[in-house]
């Protein structure tokens, strides 16, 4: 299988892998959305596998991968709900400090400098596979999307986690972002990798799987704090499972 790796991007977030969990740092417009992610993630977990969202690990006995898992925003929490979590990054800095901040936090969670086509060459498999915010940054979305997919078991789900190819994103989401606000780090983006909804959605049903939702993700200046919506115009999430 060919790589889908981007070097050049690669290099770019191993560079400021150290500010991972700085929530104040590079990484804070992600500490602030983190929330609203986590809060669907378990939702729709929750509904599709028939537990208990409200238990203190609804989830026991499920595998989860988070793949393009950084430094382990999105890990940690998923191990504290109870899955088997693998959490993989083509970065070598991003796994070693995800690791090392698992360690800290006294998480059990296998990190790994790996790629999407390498778990599937070993023949690996897991229930929930998450695929936040990294689709935008690789090499090849296609080959990328059918190795990720290839990666959920039947009667598994996926979730991805990306931005729109509009007017809107590009404005607010690549120049009011990096430029105007300085949220994001200049050239964090680039807008012409953006994709939209029926393109990721017709990608992820060729490699078959079915969709079961796609959701809208604002960001709400009155409240400065992100929401769940019905725009899909900027960030949005694809919900989608393995039957």
């Amino acid at each position: 299988m060919t790589s889908t790796i981007d070097p050049a991007e690669v290099a770019k977030f191993s560079a400021i892998a150290a500010q991972w969990w700085d929530p104040s740092g590079k990484f804070a417009p992600l500490h602030k959305f983190n929330p609203v992610r986590l809060g669907f993630i378990r939702e729709q977990a929750a509904a599709h596998f028939g537990r208990d969202a409200r238990s203190l690990k609804p989830f026991e006995g499920l595998s989860l991968l988070d793949i393009g898992c950084g430094g382990g925003l999105l890990s940690e929490p998923m191990a504290r709900l109870g899955f088997a979590v693998t959490g993989a990054d083509a970065s070598e800095r991003n796994i070693g400090t995800a690791r090392a901040h698992a360690a800290q936090s006294g998480l059990e969670i296998d990190y790994r400098a790996t790629t999407a086509e390498a778990l599937v060459d070993e023949g690996r498999g897991f229930d929930v596979v998450l695929n936040m915010e990294v689709v935008e940054h690789v090499a090849d979305v296609g080959a990328y999307l059918a190795a990720c997919t290839a990666l959920v078991k039947p009667g598994g789900m996926t979730l991805v986690a990306t931005m729109n190819k509009t007017l809107k994103s590009l404005a607010l989401a690549k120049i009011g972002a990096e430029y105007v606000l300085g949220w994001l780090p200049r050239g964090t983006h680039d807008w012409n990798r953006f994709i939209p909804p029926a393109d990721l959605k017709a990608s992820l049903e060729q490699n078959g799987l079915t969709i079961l939702k796609t959701q809208g993700v604002s960001f709400d200046p009155l409240a400065w704090d992100w929401k769940l919506s019905n725009d899909v115009d900027v960030n949005y999430m694809v919900v989608a499972t393995r039957l």
